[in-house]
């Protein structure tokens, strides 16, 4: 006996078919409005920055999106680093940036080694109070007071000293994270094989914190490389890094309403920032994307 075998027609339905797909009018508004919006909360800021750094004093002190009748950036930069002590006040930003967040790094990995291994509640508190430091401003009266206890204030050791003990927090909170999600098994077979606890750090974990230990690095050298509150407290006017210099030569009077050379400054102490990030950009991504197919 054979069966007729029957196929069902799909029920339709009678609800209208919207398509997804959008008219080329309203791509065009959509890439318009974006364009703007770039130009205007990127673009439009170091565009003056760069007119305004241009001009000379009467053309700056109206702040106007027009360009120069004259240019003088190159005449306003020569002013900036030979009357600005720019040149030294560089040297004291690299002193104090490039030791500050290698030591926050290298001593923030261990703290998040230590505290992503040992999953108990004791430590997790003490995770608590590491990364309480995101939220929490430093005593910098208490700071200032133990500083010149040791006798570290207004010196570049106690500066260094200060920016660790801040961002510690910030390097533990990304580090830790991360750690947790590497198998422990490969800490196990090296300790099987007889390596060390710092071995095992050193050799294993740390090139693993690659990617965090990149996006941690840029965190932390924007953070200390502009400030200028606590260098204001701490150094006192006895060390100068370029955010400092940048105050203390506005309030004597020197840059003070001479918007082209304030801006000319700006435009010389980011450029450091600017070089940095461009030749680490590609190291950084691939370390993400690399990171990511393992």
């Amino acid at each position: 006996m054979t069966m007729a075998t029957f196929q069902a027609e799909p029920q339709k339905s009678d609800q209208p078919v919207y398509k997804s797909k959008w008219s080329t009018g309203r791509k065009i508004r959509h890439i318009v409005f974006l364009v703007l919006l770039v130009f205007i909360s990127l673009g439009l800021p170091f565009y003056l920055l760069f007119i305004t750094a241009s001009k000379d004093q009467a053309e700056a002190l109206q702040l106007s999106l027009r360009l120069p009748t004259e240019w003088h950036l190159i005449d306003n930069f020569k002013t900036v680093l030979t009357e600005g002590k720019m040149i030294t006040a560089f040297f004291g930003s690299v002193a104090v940036t490039v030791p500050a967040v290698a030591l926050a790094l290298i001593f923030g990995s261990m703290a998040s080694w230590i505290l992503a291994r040992r999953a108990t509640k004791p430590m997790a508190i003490i995770y608590a109070l590491c990364i309480s430091g995101l939220i929490l401003p430093p005593a910098v009266v208490s700071v200032m007071m133990l500083l010149k206890t040791i006798g570290l204030a207004g010196t570049a050791i106690g500066m260094i000293c200060v920016y660790m003990g801040i961002y510690l927090s910030t390097v533990i909170f990304f580090v830790t994270g991360f750690i947790r999600t590497i198998p422990i098994s490969l800490e196990e077979s090296a300790r099987i094989d007889g390596a060390s606890p710092a071995r095992i750090f050193f050799t294993i974990v740390l090139p693993l914190l690659g990617p965090t230990l990149g996006a941690a690095t840029i965190l932390l050298i924007l953070y200390i490389w502009n400030d200028v509150f606590y260098a204001l407290f701490i150094l006192s006017g006895k060390f100068d890094t370029l955010p400092l210099n940048l105050y203390n030569v506005a309030s004597a009077g020197l840059h003070l309403n001479n918007w082209h050379l304030i801006f000319a400054y700006i435009i010389l102490m980011s450029l450091p920032l600017l070089v940095v990030f461009a030749v680490a950009q590609k190291k950084i991504i691939s370390g993400i994307t690399g990171g990511a197919v393992k």
